[in-house]
């Protein structure tokens, strides 16, 4: 890993760090503390997806334009900033606009991370380096919702200023961190891609490949990422009657198997090929759900459910422990040469809309319709393995498993090219 790659990384640390740190204390902050009201606080969750929505598609166009590092830098002064208002505001109006601002500036920041993971590695390196990626991304989100919990008290605002301040600093000094970033080599753009706006996006949604990719990635955000503070708590909570300690048991639980398993998996998923690891997840999380179905559903003891509740999220951890290595890096895999950012900002654009439109249909269902959300649910993990099989025949040999180009080049003495790649699937 050289010098370049370490700092990306610390950059992904931090900013899950600050994702964590003071998102999950909004509600409280909003509501309770500058005593805005619950239909304010529930603008202001809103208004991140809504944010994040709206700056995507344009971030794909200005990191192929300017580069991924220009745009990280814009990203990183703008969720500063709306930090540091956040902390300040004090009506609703000044708190939608500061939320916004936050909510864009980090949306941004993971498809040009990602972008310059792709410039900074290789496809012998992609897998290991995405791995790593979101293993630190777990971490940050986990350090940083346990130490701003210790932070603040609902009866002082001022611990919450603090909160916030903490936060923009931080990324005032990610600003300065990442501003020393030498990428190897900056992107090459094409025809198409220097031109940007229609042409660049009419040319993403020819790849079939990509479409079937995104279409894949939405049932999986809204299947598995979509549910865990929404549908699923909800549904544990009102059909297995799971205490909230259990619920922060499964909460850690999953991060645990993540953080255990990530490095482990990654040696089984590289010689594998991408599409039947992603079908395999399909079946893990199918299994997943029974298993909450029973903890809802079934008619064991009280801690008979809620270890099948925590089981149910710590196979979710597995499942996600095996898509890190395999998505990102396809997605770079996909894109032309120089339309890395506009791959990763679409693919961000489709993982916010699983984000919205998950808790919305899961949440209500959870609560009430306990059978028909389970087997909703169920269906969709299914539909991932077959989404996936369906994509692996869109996909090149190199592209599917680029370690059999690898062994293919070594089976030769090295003489021979590996199959060239086929941008366009």
């Amino acid at each position: 890993m050289g010098a370049a790659m370490r700092r990306i990384h610390v950059g992904n640390a931090l900013s899950a760090f600050g994702l964590g740190f003071t998102v999950p204390y909004l509600y409280v902050y909003v509501a309770q503390v500058r005593d805005l009201g619950a239909v304010t606080a529930g603008l202001v969750l809103a208004v991140f997806a809504v944010a994040a929505l709206v700056v995507l598609p344009f971030a794909g166009r200005a990191i192929v334009r300017r580069g991924p590092l220009p745009v990280l830098l814009a990203a990183l002064v703008t969720a500063a900033l709306g930090a540091l208002s956040l902390g300040l505001a004090g009506h609703a109006t000044t708190v939608l606009l500061s939320a916004a601002g936050l909510g864009a500036g980090q949306a941004v920041m993971q498809p040009a991370l990602a972008t310059m993971i792709v410039d900074c590695s290789t496809a012998e390196t992609r897998s290991r380096a995405f791995a790593l990626q979101f293993f630190l991304q777990n971490l940050g989100l986990g350090v940083g919702g346990l130490v701003g919990g210790h932070l603040v008290d609902a009866s002082r605002a001022s611990s919450f200023t603090l909160l916030f301040a903490i936060e923009a600093a931080m990324f005032l000094l990610l600003v300065v961190v990442m501003s020393t970033v030498r990428v190897p080599h900056a992107p090459r753009f094409g025809a198409d891609a220097s031109q940007g706006g229609r042409s660049s996006w009419r040319r993403l949604l020819g790849n079939r490949a990509m479409v079937q990719l995104c279409v894949l990635g939405f049932v999986l955000f809204f299947a598995c990422y979509g549910q865990f503070e929404s549908g699923l708590s909800a549904y544990g909570v009102e059909a297995a009657g799971i205490s909230t300690s259990a619920l922060g048991t499964a909460l850690a639980a999953n991060t645990a198997v993540i953080v255990v398993a990530q490095f482990a998996v990654l040696r089984f998923v590289e010689r594998r090929r991408r599409s039947r690891v992603i079908a395999a997840v399909g079946l893990i999380w199918a299994v997943a759900w029974g298993v909450a179905g029973y903890a809802g559903l079934g008619h064991g003891s009280q801690a008979m459910a809620s270890a099948a509740f925590v089981s149910t999220y710590a196979l979710f951890g597995l499942g996600e422990a095996m898509l890190s290595p395999t998505v990102a890096p396809l997605v770079a895999d996909l894109a032309p040469r120089g339309m890395a950012g506009q791959y990763n900002s679409a693919f961000a654009l489709v993982k916010q809309l699983a984000l919205a439109v998950g808790p919305a249909v899961g949440g209500p269902m959870g609560a009430s319709l306990h059978g028909p959300y389970i087997v909703t649910f169920l269906l969709c993990s299914l539909g991932i393995t077959y989404l996936a099989v369906r994509l692996g025949r869109e996909l090149s040999p190199v592209q599917d498993q680029p370690t059999s180009a690898r062994s293919r080049v070594v089976a030769r003495g090295g003489g021979a090219a590996a199959e060239p790649h086929r941008a366009d699937a």
